[in-house]
Parts: C-alpha cells; sequence; structure tokens
C-alpha cells in the first residue's frame, strides 16, 4: 500500500527529506526508533545478521513503501536499512504520527489496514521458506509477485536469493536451470513466464 493512501499531505508536507548514497546505511538495528520513513525513490533494503554473520534480506522497499512501521510502538529499530540505490527518503516523526491517529480514526484505520497487508505478505514469505527445494521457492515467488507474466526484481539476484533464503549460487543455478527448461525467461531486472 502507497503511503499516499494512508498519510494526510499535511503530514508528509512536514516530513523530513534526505538523500542517501547507494550502500549507505539509513539506521541500523537497535538504533533509537524516532519514528518511520517513507521511500520517495530509489530502492532500500531491509536485513539482519544472524549469528553466523550472514545478512539475512527482509525486503526490499521501493518508491511508496514505508520503512519501519513498528518503530511508532518500538524505543529501538529492529532492522538495519541499507540504500541499494540513491534514495531519497522522508523521515515522519514518532510523535507527529502517533498524534494524527489519535486525532483522525480514518488515518488510524489505513495504517492498519497497511499492517495487516504486511502480515499478510509475511505469511507468504514464511510458506515459502518451508518450501524444501530452490525450484518450488522461487516458484512460489514468482506466482505471488507476478504482475501478469512478467516479475521485476525489487533489487538484485543476491537480495532475492538473501529473501528467499538461499545461497546465491543456488538460486543462480535453479534460475539457469528453470531457463534452460523453457520456464521462465530472464531479463534485465525482471523474469519472465514463458507458456508450456
Amino acid at each position: 500500500m502507497d503511503v499516499k493512501e494512508w498519510l494526510p499531505s499535511s503530514i508528509r508536507g512536514s516530513a523530513i527529506e534526505r538523500t542517501l548514497a547507494a550502500g549507505q546505511i539509513l539506521f541500523s538495528r537497535g538504533d533509537h526508533a524516532a519514528g518511520l520513513y517513507e521511500v520517495v525513490s530509489g530502492k532500500v533494503r531491509r536485513s539482519r545478521t544472524d549469528s553466523d554473520g550472514r545478512e539475512l534480506v527482509l525486503g526490499i522497499a521501493c518508491a511508496g513503501d514505508t520503512i519501519a512501521e513498528a518503530s511508532l510502538f518500538s524505543p529501538i529499530y529492529h532492522s538495519t536499512a541499507t540504500a541499494i540505490t540513491k534514495v531519497v527518503v522522508r523521515f515522519h516523526r514518532k510523535a507527529t504520527l502517533l498524534a494524527e491517529f489519535a486525532r483522525n480514526p480514518r488515518v488510524a484505520q489505513s495504517f492498519m489496514r497497511l499492517l495487516a497487508c504486511q502480515v499478510i505478505d509475511l505469511r507468504a514469505r514464511l510458506e515459502r521458506h518451508n518450501l524444501r527445494s530452490a525450484r518450488e521457492r522461487v516458484r512460489h515467488y514468482l506466482a505471488a509477485d507476478a504482475n501478469g507474466d512478467i516479475v521485476v526484481l525489487p533489487g538484485t539476484v543476491k537480495d532475492l536469493a538473501g529473501e528467499l533464503g538461499l545461497t546465491h549460487e543456488a538460486l543462480y543455478r535453479t534460475l539457469s536451470e528453470m531457463e534452460g527448461e523453457g520456464e521462465i525467461a530472464r531479463l534485465k531486472g525482471k523474469i519472465r513466464f514463458l507458456p508450456h
């Protein structure tokens, strides 16, 4: 759900805009959570690091997405947000948003709708991670994210591997096999389903 669908323009106008270069960290896990961010342009990777030091990709945020919604109800950020590309974000203060929710129940309900959509997405991702084979995970991802017969990758193939819980080598191999068997065609930043 695009931020314009739930956040009034008066609140959006009071946001603080910030530009980040590719690779720059917007916030780190454990940082004080002062509010949430709206991605205006570019792409931001949300991740955590496991006990072995491996980065686990939690998602890629694109223009119109928000990041760190849970920060409104938490003292700290629970993930790290890193710019994948040059990024412009708008920072929305926690106190401003919570006051708007208290004043305007329609805005609060719209925000709840956003969170409900995220819960549905997380359940699909959990389902995907429980699939055993790399091919099953890729098919599940492509079926869930297809707009017609083309899926636009939100980040790099390596980012997708992290999101699918696969090594990038396993994902590259699986995509190559699927392409060789005529199941998909890989285009720059996209994957297209091919008719059987």
